[in-house]
């Protein structure tokens, strides 16, 4: 595979942890008007914001940060019992305006270049599957890109991350607010690799994990409930993560 990569270096970078290993993929949507304006941004030492590449929507990849290096888009973050994960991951920017500034649909180009450079990174480091992740994922209290409008079905049917294929959709009805219920709903997110309390009722902090595992695995619903169509992805996204673990 050859890709083409611009260089475009930005300074906000360091080193990583000597022990650390790179087992993270973290995909973002820009979230500004234009993608000068984001990648500007991205180059600003005062903004103290970076990624390792930026994809325009024509297909164009700028690289930022050498991926030995740390650039810093995760802030503050959590995945499988890891903090800090700017530490552990790589980072792509995708440029589009993002929910506050005209969220639209990622061009075909755009989607295929994500797809043939995630391909490479997943080439050059020991990231499994379900550790190709949103930044909505690792923080989803405070973040919600790329996004139900990015296709990570298609990402997945070319070997990028995880997708449960065949899940009947359940709809909306019936969602689970039983508190021993939701014991078993809190347990599957965990399993996944989000932070939740193992108990409690559908709080503001469960509900904005459920809207993150939805925005990844759930698009057309993004409700922050446990509907039944929801939980039939979830499991399905569990025995998915459980049985790749299994598998290494």
């Amino acid at each position: 595979m050859s890709l083409s990569i611009r260089d475009l270096p930005s300074p906000n970078q360091d080193d990583r942890p000597a022990t650390t290993p790179i087992d993270l993929l973290v995909l973002h949507y820009t979230g500004m008007p234009t993608a000068a304006e984001a990648i500007a941004r991205l180059r600003d030492p005062a903004a103290r914001v970076s990624a390792h590449y930026v994809v325009e929507e024509d297909g164009a990849i700028w690289r930022l940060v050498p991926e030995e290096r740390r650039a810093w888009h995760a802030g503050v973050s959590f995945w499988r019992g890891h903090v800090a994960l700017n530490d552990r991951s790589i980072g792509i920017e995708i440029v589009n305006p993002g929910h506050a500034h005209g969220y639209r649909d990622f061009p075909v180009l755009q989607l295929a270049a994500v797809c043939d450079l995630a391909l490479a990174v997943l080439g050059r480091h020991p990231i499994p599957a379900r550790n190709v992740l949103a930044h909505s994922d690792i923080a989803p209290d405070r973040k919600e890109d790329p996004g139900e409008r990015f296709d990570w079905a298609a990402l997945a049917a070319n070997g990028v991350g995880l997708w449960p294929a065949d899940v009947a959709d359940l709809g909306t009805a019936a969602s689970v607010r039983d508190t021993a219920a939701l014991r078993d709903v809190r347990a599957a997110l965990a399993a996944i690799g989000y932070r939740v309390a193992p108990e409690g009722a559908l709080d503001p902090p469960l509900a904005a994990v459920l809207r993150a595992f939805q925005r990844h695995w759930r698009p057309e619903a993004v409700t922050g409930q446990a509907d039944a169509g929801t939980l039939a992805r979830l499991l399905a996204v569990m025995r998915l993560a459980v049985a790749a673990d299994r598998g290494r």
